[in-house]
């Protein structure tokens, strides 16, 4: 994404700042088939970070400041561990200094790079 994109916000003035989008997976071990209510147990802390989030299929994706996103995950993970249940973890980071609002604004260029292809198609 180009920084001049009017879809992905560059600020300037807080540049220094950490702005992390997180894509996290969390599931306790040998619980049975259905993960839904250990998953939702995690999704819950997430949700009351106060932290952007998004919940998908497969993931729930987080944003914020560096060190705010890491405290959360490390606190959605303890809610499995804290209960007794082995727990695995899949976290992908993306650290852009600088940028906020990049969970809406990724999808958001993707949108309008494939709107843009279907007129010239």
């Amino acid at each position: 994404m180009s920084e001049n994109n009017s879809e992905n916000t560059k600020d300037n003035a807080n540049a220094h700042k950490t702005n992390t989008v997180a894509a996290l997976c969390i599931a306790p071990s040998g619980v049975g088939d259905e993960l839904s209510e250990y998953v939702a147990d995690a999704v819950k802390v997430i949700r009351d970070s106060g932290l952007k989030n998004e919940t998908n299929a497969m993931f729930t994706n987080i944003e914020g400041e560096f060190d705010d996103v890491m405290h959360v995950v490390r606190d959605a993970t303890m809610t499995l561990v804290n209960k007794g249940y082995r727990t695995g973890v899949i976290l992908k980071l993306d650290i852009r200094p600088g940028f906020s609002n990049q969970i809406d604004a990724k999808a958001a260029l993707v949108d309008k790079i494939l709107d843009e292809r279907n007129k010239e198609e």
